[in-house]
């Protein structure tokens, strides 16, 4: 059996083979996670982004404004067409949360412009427009304005250097299919360098999520040099980084390195990982190993840990044209077992792939988590917090289940 070792990146990097003393010819199929794409889904959650709390202060502030809502955006329209007058930090404020239309957008753009302009001793707060425009843009749903916007620095000079603006830009572009648009930005970003962060972990995410959706031999090339990047610089993806990027490995017809990425994750027993992890040895013709990873479940409570549907019909498909009867055998028993136990789900992989990513709860400050990253930084890769990596050596296989 294959014996991971830390220098599984070096595999990865030369999309290399892997060669193995027990295996079986490897079964051409389609891609199954993801053959086009037809529609967009939601990826990060509204509580993720702050826009919850957005959309609640909308309300607030609507409220508070009553019937003198139309005077104020008047008002504010004289402002901007006389040079004379200064846009003031709450005006600008309680605009963006009024904001319902495009009229009221076009709005809230000149007024940030002459905002930007005025002279900076004239401010004597400190707030961050940055996020909270960002979300009216991501409510309203106004992705070409957003990229409009997040491009022009000369009118908009580091006004979305936020962290949580980087998502929130990405996450919108994202939502509305612009994939290629979301690795331009993230490449913008990664430039940036904000916060001492080369790859900000959820705009990171946003981006491998963007390449497993284009679903091309290019996007997998951007995705693995990006990874690698990452990896030199001693930065740990998380479990979503891992399986956008190994799922869009298998697609590619690359199943030892989508092998290789499950493998580095902390956690084995996500559904996700475990379901790849079959995928990709069904795909390289070891399907003993397969239905290992199959039978793995069967001691855990009923129903706890499942495999969908469309991989185990897939590994159906490789076993009945091995021709081996006793792995014919071994998978129809392992599979009533399955079926017997719930441990099947009809949900797609794709479907959970791209579910929506729910906010993390919270830790004491100051705390780590598990993957090496501060929680308050929002990013895991923070040049002056770089240690060197302990972890122990990966397991094999047979440890792992």
């Amino acid at each position: 059996m294959l014996k991971m070792s830390g220098n599984a990146g070096r595999l990865i990097k030369k999309f290399a083979s892997i060669h193995l003393n027990r295996t079986l010819p490897r079964v051409t199929t389609k891609p199954l996670i993801v053959t086009h794409i037809e529609a967009s889904r939601t990826l990060y959650c509204k509580a993720s982004l702050g826009i919850d709390n957005f959309e609640l202060q909308k309300v607030r502030t609507k409220h508070q404004l009553s019937n003198l809502e139309e005077k104020f955006k008047e008002r504010m329209r004289e402002y901007v067409s006389d040079e004379k007058n200064m846009i003031f930090t709450e005006d600008l404020k309680n605009m963006v949360y009024l904001t319902d239309n495009d009229q009221d957008v076009e709005l809230v753009v000149a007024m940030i412009k002459r905002f930007n302009k005025q002279n900076q001793q004239l401010r004597f707060g400190s707030f961050k427009f940055g996020p909270i425009v960002m979300r009216m843009f991501h409510v309203l749903n106004k992705p070409q304005l957003a990229i409009e916007c997040f491009q022009d620095t000369e009118n908009f000079p580091g006004f979305f250097d936020q962290l949580v603006s980087f998502q929130t830009y990405l996450d919108l572009l994202y939502n509305n299919g612009m994939y290629k648009e979301v690795l331009e930005g993230f490449q913008q970003i990664e430039q940036k360098q904000l916060e001492g962060a080369l790859f900000p972990r959820n705009s990171f995410v946003i981006a491998l999520a963007a390449c497993y959706k284009l679903n091309t031999k290019e996007s997998l090339e951007y995705a693995l040099q990006i990874w690698n990047k990452a990896k030199e610089y001693g930065y740990y993806p998380t479990r979503r980084a891992i399986t956008f990027c190994s799922a869009l490995a298998l697609n590619q017809g690359k199943p030892e390195v989508a092998l290789e990425m499950v493998s580095s994750a902390n956690n084995q027993n996500y559904t996700t990982i475990r379901n790849i992890k079959a995928l990709a040895l069904t795909d390289m013709g070891r399907l003993v190993d397969a239905i290992v990873v199959l039978k793995s479940v069967l001691s855990i409570e009923r129903g706890e840990h499942t495999f969908n549907k469309d991989v185990i019909d897939k590994i159906k498909t490789a076993v009945l044209a091995c021709d081996s009867p006793e792995i014919t055998v071994e998978f129809n028993k392992v599979h009533q077992l399955l079926q017997k136990q719930g441990n099947i789900t009809e949900k797609t992989l794709d479907d959970q792939l791209s579910c929506e990513i729910q906010k993390p709860p919270q830790p004491p400050q100051g705390q780590f988590n598990k993957d090496g990253g501060n929680y308050r930084s929002g990013g895991f890769n923070q040049r002056q917090n770089l240690r060197p990596n302990f972890r122990k050596e990966r397991p094999g296989l047979e440890d792992l289940v």
